[in-house]
């Protein structure tokens, strides 16, 4: 039987691919891309054995492979859970005035508080390969939770904190931010003071627990003072509360409010109902909106850094898509809240 000529290589067999780079330059494929994008985090040596490795083989970049990397890397998703609330559409806003001037698109899905749409969001989002993804907080449904872990997308979470490893996070404490305006109270001389809270997700229950944190030290937390309603807030709830607590407990002294929505709707019931603010019941929010400052009497409240924790959290994505030393080598930044007392306490 004669003998089968060996077939010639293909030109695009022969052709020298990043993986012939690595592999004589003794590096991985990963930080040959890197150095050959210029990326800060890859050491001088390094990048002078890959440059060396270049012009020994004469690599060429495929150009049209990184136009497609490129048109990936234009989009970043951001999962938030209502649009309808000032405080995320502030962090929008200061996201997309971050990453626009860097040619990046935001991608933004609304939770609506459920982790099942959040896990939907998620599913749909990765299926277009983001360069990056902004979440709001931590808890999420298992399935997410796995669909995170398998996605090389860099991420970084907003609103809340975390020390766990590999993690990025900008926000501040919720807890410790809800046991500041309760001593506060305290040190106004209240007692008998409730928590009324609605939408019940992981950041209001984290102000619960630094509510009841404040009033277990001093010795005066009753758990018949916390009234929790599920669903969303408004002024017509916060008002609905303020009159159900007072009829329940005509010895309350003080509300807290998980957040201003509904502290505003207890101050224009006080108003309505004759009842004195602050002498007869202190009222305290949290996020310090719009128009806190303008009611009656003004609100006392907790002002939160939403816009700022949308432009660290951005500029921290950036670096992250741009394989960038994070500034300060810092995974988690907690930036704080103020305590804004006005004449409601």
């Amino acid at each position: 039987m004669a003998d089968v000529p060996e077939r010639p290589r293909s030109r695009s067999s022969s052709r020298v691919t990043l993986d012939d780079v690595a592999r004589v330059s003794g590096v991985s494929p990963i930080t040959v891309s890197r150095a050959l994008r210029g990326a800060r985090n890859v050491a001088p040596d390094l990048k002078a054995r890959v440059q060396a490795a270049v012009d020994e083989l004469g690599y060429v970049p495929n150009v049209a492979a990184r136009a497609l990397a490129s048109a990936r890397s234009s989009h970043v998703a951001v999962l938030i859970p209502s649009l309808t609330n000032q405080l995320f559409v502030e962090l929008l806003e200061a996201v997309q005035d971050t990453l626009a001037p860097h040619g990046f698109q935001s991608l933004i899905g609304v939770t609506h508080y459920d982790p099942a749409q959040e896990e939907a969001l998620l599913r749909s989002y990765l299926s277009q390969r983001p360069a990056g993804l902004l979440l709001t907080g931590f808890d999420r449904s298992a399935g997410a939770t796995r669909l995170l872990e398998a996605s090389d997308a860099p991420c970084v979470h907003l609103m809340e904190t975390s020390e766990a490893p590999g993690i990025h996070s900008v926000g501040f404490s919720q807890q410790d931010a809800g046991r500041a305006i309760v001593e506060h109270l305290l040190a106004r001389g209240r007692r008998r003071i409730a928590y009324a809270a609605g939408q019940l997700d992981p950041r209001v229950l984290q102000r619960l627990a630094g509510y009841r944190e404040a009033l277990r030290a001093a010795g005066c937390h009753d758990p018949a003072l916390e009234l929790l309603t599920p669903g969303p807030t408004s002024l017509a709830l916060g008002g609905r509360q303020f009159e159900e607590l007072l009829a329940r407990h005509p010895d309350l002294d003080a509300i807290f409010y998980c957040n201003d929505d509904l502290a505003q709707g207890g101050l224009l019931a006080a108003l309505r109902t004759g009842v004195p603010v602050p002498q007869r019941v202190a009222i305290a929010g949290f996020n310090d909106l719009g128009g806190s400052d303008q009611m009656l009497p003004p609100l006392t409240t907790v002002r939160t850094p939403r816009r700022e924790i949308g432009e660290r959290a951005a500029g921290m994505l950036l670096a992250l898509m741009r394989d960038e030393p994070v500034a300060d080598a810092r995974r988690t930044v907690d930036l704080g809240f103020e305590l804004v007392v006005r004449q409601s306490s």
